[in-house]
């Protein structure tokens, strides 16, 4: 059987098991607060101090999955059960099997999913986007 997930660029992996397939990522980062104050004084300094680490969301977009998993972890957020998961973002090279990069997301949970036009045509669940927060990042 073929890879259903080859011609994308990145591969969703929940808990180390590859659970779709996506042709677009964006948003994956983290910003640092920057708290500027004024030093104590007459013509006192203005001086910038770093605050805290804020990660942005990730968005996966155009992606497909023949597996309900997605779907099930958003709905279960949306029951009031937040199941936090550990998921990695696969990024593939052009040959579309070997790994390029590796994004780690940790305690990640869905805040948003989007399902594109359905076609009878295609046996395969399209999935438009679904967008990822998460507490910790690191890049393998």
């Amino acid at each position: 059987m073929a890879d259903p997930y080859r011609t994308y660029n990145f591969n969703l992996l929940i808990e180390g098991i590859a659970v779709g397939g996506f042709l677009r990522a964006s948003g994956l980062g983290a910003d640092i607060e920057v708290i500027s104050y004024r030093e104590a004084g007459a013509g006192g300094r203005m001086r910038q101090l770093p605050g805290q680490l804020r990660h942005r969301p990730l968005v996966l977009s155009y992606g497909v999955s023949r597996a309900q998993v997605l779907w099930d972890w958003f709905a279960a957020v949306g029951a009031g059960t937040v199941e936090r998961r550990n998921v990695s973002v696969v990024q593939f090279e052009n040959d579309g099997v070997s790994e390029a990069f590796r994004w780690n997301l940790y305690q990640a949970w869905p805040a948003q999913f989007s399902v594109s036009s359905l076609d009878s045509a295609v046996s395969e669940v399209a999935i438009e986007s679904v967008t990822l927060v998460y507490d910790a990042l690191e890049r393998d």
